[in-house]
């Protein structure tokens, strides 16, 4: 798949788009429709909301798919966004993916690492073609975190 991407700004805040890191959780459409419309072309609009809506929002990104920096930042950098760094913090999603916040490296069954940084999505339904990551199977199957009733 072609490495994609596409950025859109207020003037303020840019917010990067990779389609091919995308899980679909539709997490940034349910949270902020103004800012976030899959409807309309581009389905990214960052006038929609002010700069800190759209911050707030893109964080909740479980894939990193979404991500933004700071136009001031950027240009106080000679025109390159600041790298982000953070510790890495783990959170079960209810019913859905392990989220790993932080920069990580992903070693595959062959050994090929894969760094990975903001928010990255784990499988934990084991239904994913995607494996080790999510990619939103878990909503299709329906998984759930509570065990099966037994009789």
């Amino acid at each position: 798949m072609k490495d994609i991407t596409k950025k859109y700004t207020n003037g303020e805040v840019t917010i990067v788009w990779k389609p091919n890191v995308c899980v679909h959780s539709e997490v940034c459409f349910h949270g902020l429709p103004e800012v976030f419309n899959p409807q309309s072309k581009p389905w990214i609009n960052a006038e929609g909301a002010t700069t800190q809506r759209i911050i707030d929002q893109v964080k909740r990104c479980p894939s990193g798919a979404l991500t933004y920096y700071l136009n001031a930042d950027a240009q106080a950098e000679g025109g390159i966004a600041p790298e982000i760094t953070a510790e890495s913090i783990v959170e079960p999603l209810p019913n859905g993916p392990l989220l790993v916040y932080g920069n990580i490296v992903v070693k595959d069954a062959e050994g090929n690492e894969t760094r990975k940084n903001k928010v990255t999505a784990f499988c934990r339904c084991g239904a994913s073609s995607n494996k080790p990551y999510c990619d939103g199977t878990h909503a299709k199957i329906q998984f759930t975190d509570q065990p099966p009733a037994t009789t």
